[in-house]
């Protein structure tokens, strides 16, 4: 996982979108996917249906999923298909990490900041516009989190679907949720590189590489061995029983321990929307303090501890044995070299295809919803999304494809 810095946004950036300017760049694009991502092949399933609610004049909501870093690619990708510029919803982080004209790169191809540890008004009602009056879709990534678990949907959260129905209620126009399935393969055997990144894993806890045995008993054993040292931290001992069991658990025994250091309630919330809100209520804490003031300390201990909570709860704990695929296997090993490596964002193991598979358009209804509206069309988005990637990986790829980008963008 990717530790994001835990603080007040360093800024807000609005969307300038200039589509002749992104039609101009799509060589440039093209080559950036292939060189920093080796995603060098974009098939895109059912395009059709993503075209006819633009050209209906609907307003678009595209909900992917988020496997990897390179999902912001393979979605232009899917733009340049439908040749129409689209609007993003980033994380301010994004844009704080980028120098000047970074940002302005950003912003010229509809990206816009917001904080998600806040209830960030102003981009709200960025997405409220869009929804209702521009011709271009908007592209939320419900997840929120790069998780790494390409053929599993971690839970959505509650807010592009809580966006899509305020749009739809008072929007002049019709608004619709478009689901999409993103799914990666590798066209190059990654075995040595995996093979290389286990070895240092080992190295790290100690060990000496065990070559001699199959990778994917090589990484729950470690698995097993770094669960039992957070476990003697936090626990005070080891505990027994299945690996799934045994993250879950821990999981929530540090997350029930903070939520009571910080006096929220859990409500039965979904671990990424308990995460929430001890964020939120840390960064309004240390808002509160002088940065000369000890209680700092405790606070980003706080956010430490959060960030573990993350980290354990990406991890299933049955992904690998399910289904021991390459894919699987190198996501998994891309986690690992992230968390415990230190390295920021995974190495990239060879090169990759993707597939784009448009779901059907959701239509919203206008006026005001029943009160779990939010919530059924949240866990509505969530099963289309995570039926495109089950018919994904049963067809195995053998479906004949809408049209084959490779190296270009159309």
């Amino acid at each position: 996982m990717n530790p994001y810095r835990m603080a007040p946004p360093s800024g807000a950036w609005d969307p300038k979108l200039k589509p002749r300017l992104v039609r101009l760049m799509r060589p440039f694009r093209t080559r950036k996917r292939i060189r920093t991502q080796q995603v060098v092949q974009v098939d895109v399933r059912h395009g059709e249906r993503l075209r006819q609610a633009i050209d209906a004049n609907c307003g678009v909501l595209i909900t992917p999923n988020h496997a990897t870093h390179a999902d912001p690619y393979t979605v232009y990708a899917l733009a340049d298909h439908v040749d129409r510029p689209f609007y993003f919803m980033s994380t301010w982080h994004v844009f704080d990490a980028q120098p000047w004209i970074g940002q302005k790169m950003l912003q010229w191809h509809g990206a816009f900041s917001v904080d998600r540890e806040a209830n960030d008004l102003r981009a709200f009602k960025l997405a409220l516009h869009i929804l209702q009056n521009e011709p271009h879709p908007l592209v939320i990534f419900p997840e929120g989190e790069v998780y790494h678990c390409n053929d599993r949907v971690t839970p959505f959260r509650d807010g592009a679907a809580a966006i899509a129905l305020a749009a739809a209620r008072r929007s002049e126009r019709p608004i619709v949720c478009v689901p999409c399935g993103l799914k990666y393969r590798y066209l190059e055997d990654p075995t040595a590189e995996l093979e290389r990144v286990m070895d240092e894993l080992e190295r790290r806890v100690f060990w000496r590489p065990r070559r001699h045995r199959p990778l994917t008993e090589r990484i729950y054993s470690l698995a097993e061995a770094l669960l039992a040292l957070k476990e003697l931290e936090f626990l005070g001992q080891a505990a027994s029983g299945p690996l799934p069991q045994r993250l879950r658990s821990l999981a929530e025994e540090v997350l029930r321990r903070l939520e009571r250091q910080c006096g929220i309630p859990s409500n039965g919330f979904t671990i990424p929307e308990r995460v929430k809100q001890v964020r939120r209520h840390v960064l309004e804490q240390l808002g509160q303090l002088d940065a000369a003031d000890p209680k700092r300390n405790m606070f980003q201990e706080v956010l430490d501890d959060v960030f573990l909570v993350v980290q354990l709860f990406s991890y299933p704990g049955d992904y690998v044995a399910e289904r021991p695929t390459i894919e699987r296997l190198a996501e998994t090993l891309d986690k690992l070299e992230e968390d415990v490596l230190g390295i920021y964002s995974a190495t990239i193991r060879g090169k990759r295809a993707v597939t784009v598979a448009i779901g059907e358009p959701i239509a919203l209804q206008g006026g005001k919803g029943p009160k779990n509206a939010v919530a059924e069309l949240t866990e509505s988005l969530e099963a289309a999304v995570q039926g495109l990637l089950d018919e994904l990986n049963g067809a195995a790829g053998g479906a004949a494809n809408d049209e084959c980008l490779g190296g270009s963008s159309r």
